[in-house]
């Protein structure tokens, strides 16, 4: 019983460490689209920093995602501008904020072309 549940949890730490690595990967080729380096996504608080520029946001945003509840409507904005920088709607806004895997790597990876900060 114990090597079965040793080998379920082994196959979900897998799995789950590949859905992070897919999403990596998207985000990673969303900074590049946007112009900005691609390994700027995996540095804490700098990616933060990258995405409000690719945005078009000012850097003291991030001082108001350090406010609670005021950082999820923060966080929703950023993303809805990333959609927008990138010729999306509100729709693909949604899919990103639900299912973050699937939709930054059809961003990142798809046909879809940075235009610039939605906001400037």
């Amino acid at each position: 019983m114990e090597e079965l549940l040793f080998g379920a949890g082994l196959f979900l730490g897998l799995f789950y460490l590949g859905l992070i690595l897919i999403y990596i990967i998207g985000v990673w080729k969303v900074y590049e689209k946007a112009g900005q380096p691609g390994w700027a996504c995996i540095i804490p608080i700098y990616n933060v920093w990258v995405l409000l520029k690719i945005v078009g946001k000012p850097g003291w945003w991030i001082l108001l995602l350090l406010i609670p509840l005021v950082n999820g409507v923060i966080r929703i904005i950023s993303i809805h501008n990333l959609s927008r920088s990138c010729g999306k709607d509100v729709a693909y806004t949604i899919g990103l904020i639900v299912l973050p895997v699937v939709f930054y790597q059809r961003l990142g990876l798809g046909d879809a072309s940075y235009q610039g900060p939605a906001e400037k």
